[in-house]
């Protein structure tokens, strides 16, 4: 039997990086290199280098920050990817004084099957989510068949401002012996693209309305450079009176893009053909590049600042008297505290988070996994939690050989063998039902809160029920979502004393709730609002027109 199998050193939960070793009979082929410690592919090993040849998919860090000390160590490796990738790779390492040291990927082109070794071959189709992100489909022409087996990296469906998604008709009724796609979004279903981004771009300009300043941290590459595109061409701000500043390596990424213009789609060519694609003094908004001498001035009148997430975001904050709002992109299955740089909120800045799928949802990634029809799926980058959930759906078990690998764990794939699914865990909960006269009230058992989801499930202790079908589902709100919810009615303390609402709360000052022990913490609330952590008004500090009836 041919050999086929897979080890990650990598699997892409939390922060480690992803990291696969592939072999295919004889060959060894390393997919990706994210992880932070490259030691492990040199532990024990029996051969000049860890494996035939590297092939990186794309350029964020998560994916590529290892290779540079992997080419250090193993010189005569070769690494390939997409000629963008290998001209955005240089960005992880931006201590390198000579750019030279950072160039040693090798360009593969678009589609055209390559051979690497004998018998082998990889063929490149762009994935979406970044530019020159690939998907990649590797066949081994062993004596007595021929063996598929195609990773996409992160990937995309749908079009983002400047990349266009996964070409999935290129690819449907590939069939594949094995799959190995990222499940970020686990099961979960999002809004459209562009509905996310209406979202948002009204938010910013409800923020810069209200008089406050917006800082907006992003990675160095993909999130920032879309960001500062919408800005610019969304009918909220084209044409206003506002900078938009951008700093650090979020600005060398806008450099680089700026070299690779023939690469992108045709609408962001003619684009660039009329008005700069980024830098612009002229046009309004104005986009400029942030010099350390002009931080003092940030906040004097109400702006934009998009900065490196892991960065000092308190350097950004700490002049100009106007009020801030941090704006964070929500990860998947990740606190925003995991990941955000420094920062410390106060009574004049607060953060706020907002979603933007940069991958596919659970529906998009179930369409290619149908689409494809492979045999074996090897279900990589997101929590535990959200592969598990994936993993779990009847349509896929049903169908395919499903593996969810930790790191370290080899995944044997023999082909065209009978197949026994693993026994599904037990994720139903049983609880009973009560109807009183004014409510329902439904019990759970408290092992429920093991799961790490629970968190952000009982975030504001507040829920939404919806039917779907026969099935009442369950969702917990998000302060995010209650936010939205909430319509500003009133003024400050016009309310009668003797009721427990936001308005009479000594915490509720200019709109917004300042107790820390309260979910709404920092959020603009109405005045008839409330929340299980309310605290009067002393007597003394009542107004003389308040009743006390």
């Amino acid at each position: 039997m041919m050999e086929l199998d897979c080890l990650p050193y990598g699997a892409g939960h939390a922060d480690e990086g992803v990291c696969l070793l592939v072999r295919m009979g004889p060959h060894r082929i390393l997919l990706d290199c994210g992880i932070k410690d490259v030691s492990p592919l040199s532990a024990g090993l029996d051969r000049p280098q860890p494996a035939d040849f590297v092939l990186c998919t794309h350029a964020h860090a998560d994916h590529a920050r290892g290779l540079l000390a992997l080419h250090q160590s193993f010189r005569q490796l070769p690494i390939y990817a997409s000629e963008v990738t290998t001209q955005l790779l240089p960005l992880n390492w931006p201590q390198l004084s000579q750019q030279s040291e950072s160039r040693f990927c090798q360009a593969l082109p678009w589609q055209s099957p390559i051979e690497l070794r004998r018998g082998l071959s990889v063929q490149l189709f762009p994935s979406g989510h970044l530019p020159g992100a690939a998907a990649l489909l590797l066949t081994y022409a062993a004596p007595h068949r021929t063996y598929t087996l195609l990773y996409t990296g992160d990937f995309f469906l749908s079009n983002s401002r400047l990349v266009e998604g996964l070409p999935l008709g290129e690819l449907r009724g590939l069939k594949p012996d094995v799959l190995i796609l990222e499940g970020s979004y686990g099961t979960a279903r999002h809004p459209h693209r562009r509905q996310l981004e209406n979202q948002l771009a009204e938010r910013i300009h409800r923020a810069i309305a209200d008089g406050y300043s917006v800082l907006l941290p992003t990675p160095s590459l993909g999130l920032g450079q879309e960001l500062l595109m919408l800005l610019r061409s969304h009918h909220f701000f084209t044409g206003r009176d506002l900078d938009i500043w951008v700093d650090g390596t979020v600005a060398d990424g806008c450099d680089a893009y700026l070299e690779l213009l023939p690469h992108f789609p045709t609408a962001v060519q003619n684009f660039a053909q009329h008005q700069p694609l980024f830098w612009d003094e002229r046009v309004k908004p104005r986009v400029r590049r942030l010099s350390p001498e002009q931080r003092s001035c940030l906040g004097e009148n109400p702006c934009i600042v998009i900065a490196e997430q892991s960065a000092d975001l308190d350097q950004y904050l700490a002049s100009g008297t106007n009020p801030w709002i941090v704006l964070a992109a929500q990860k998947p299955g990740s606190p925003v505290r995991a990941w955000l740089g420094s920062f410390h909120e106060s009574g004049l800045r607060s953060i706020e988070t907002y979603l933007l799928t940069e991958h596919c949802d659970g529906p998009g990634t179930t369409q290619l996994i149908h689409n494809l029809r492979p045999q074996h799926v090897i279900l990589m980058h997101g929590s535990p939690a959200y592969l598990a959930d994936l993993a779990n759906l009847d349509e896929l078990r049903n169908r395919y050989q499903l593996h969810t690998p930790a790191a370290g764990t080899l995944v044997e794939l023999p082909i065209g063998e009978t197949f026994l699914q693993p026994a599904i865990p037990d994720t139903n909960y049983q609880g009973e039902l009560s109807e009183l006269e004014t409510e329902v009230a439904i019990s759970l058992p408290n092992s429920i809160t093991d799961d790490s989801r629970w968190r952000t499930f009982a975030d504001t202790g507040l829920v939404e029920a919806r039917w779907q079908g026969e099935e009442l589902v369950l969702r917990g709100l998000s302060q995010r979502e209650l936010l939205s919810l909430i319509t500003f009615q009133g003024s400050d303390r016009t309310r009668t004393v003797n009721i427990e609402c936001c308005g009479n709360c000594q915490h509720y000052r200019g709109q917004r709730c300042w107790n820390q022990s309260s979910a709404l913490f920092a959020f603009k609330v109405t005045p008839d609002g409330y929340c299980p952590v309310f605290e009067a008004i002393p007597e003394s500090e009542l107004a003389p027109d308040m009743e006390t009836d």
